[in-house]
């Protein structure tokens, strides 16, 4: 149908982590095009090198350094890679166990295609030309016909300038298409209106509507304009900023019961000092620039609500 709505969704979350001495390490070691693997107390060599032995989790701190070439043990093909992937070409994701280690260390291997990629075929690594100290550093593995290499060297792990953190992206991107009660939702906040859908079962009118209610199973087919108006019911104040959003910290981000709604929406409070917002205050939208939903609430200028005309629905 030409009216389905539809937008892309992106979930990003990147967050920073350190490193304990083991993976600090191993990434500086790739830098340095360095593979680092670990022993563990019955003599297993894990590359990527851990901190606890996962069968006994006795610590581990003694570091070695294993060859950059290895054995595939298993494969699986990508014909069409995603951004942010290793390679923009298709190759095989495939598990190799670098000469020398017990475990193996998952990355890109570039082929020509499936058929040149089997389990038992020989590799090595591609570095980058430009390293930092992450698993990147590994451009990808290569096809490799060299012997394999089985010299272990004890390692300190000592490397000038060792990487002490790394930012972890998490991220996934994907086309979100609202059902029957949501279209209805977004396309009323196009018109400046918010309309929700009443349960026929308990009455508990569900903003933004679901389709059904969750507490009675029944669907939820009776449409009701509630609000603009509405009361805070329970805030909190954001003080970390968000990447690529333009709202300077510290800011409030509140559960506002909208009049007639069953229960509160989220939605961020603006003109108002953030240490002055409150349980029970009113307040009503402004809306974005393009008209299509509420950028922020604001108070009206009425007197706070009762609390408990709002306290079944904290």
């Amino acid at each position: 149908m030409s009216d389905v709505l539809k937008a892309p969704l992106v979930v990003e979350f990147p967050f920073t982590r350190s490193l304990g001495p083991v993976q600090s390490a191993f990434l500086t070691g790739l830098r340095e095009r360095t593979v680092l693997g670990v022993r563990t107390g019955d003599g297993r060599i894990l590359v990527p090198p851990v901190e606890y032995d996962p069968h006994t989790a006795e610590e581990l701190r003694d570091l070695v350094e294993v060859a950059p070439t290895g054995t595939v043990t298993t494969w699986a093909w990508n014909p069409a890679p995603r951004p942010g992937q290793p390679l923009d070409t298709p190759f095989a994701w495939a598990l190799v166990r670098l000469d020398g280690a017990d475990t193996a260390l998952l990355h890109a291997l570039d082929a020509p295609g499936p058929d040149a990629v089997r389990t038992g075929m020989r590799v090595r690594i591609r570095w980058a030309a430009e390293r930092t100290g992450a698993i990147t550093d590994i451009a990808c593995l290569e096809p490799y016909d060299g012997e394999a290499a089985h010299e272990v060297r004890p390692h300190d792990g000592v490397f000038g300038n060792p990487v002490t953190g790394i930012v972890a992206p998490a991220r996934l991107d994907y086309t979100y298409t609202p059902g029957r009660a949501q279209s209805a939702y977004l396309r009323a906040l196009a018109e400046r209106r918010t309309v929700g859908e009443r349960c026929p079962s308990c009455a508990k009118v569900y903003v933004p509507p679901r389709g059904a209610c969750p507490t009675c199973g029944v669907a939820t087919t009776d449409r009701v304009e509630v609000g603009p108006r509405g009361t805070v019911t329970t805030f909190c104040v954001v003080n970390i900023k968000a990447k690529n959003l333009d709202i300077e910290v510290p800011y409030v981000y509140a559960h506002i019961a909208l009049d007639g709604a069953g229960l509160a929406l989220h939605g961020r409070i603006a003109g108002i000092p953030y240490d002055q917002v409150r349980m029970g205050l009113r307040v009503e939208p402004v809306w974005s620039d393009d008209g299509r939903h509420p950028d922020h609430y604001q108070p009206t200028g009425e007197p706070d609500a009762d609390y408990d005309t709002y306290k079944e629905l904290l």
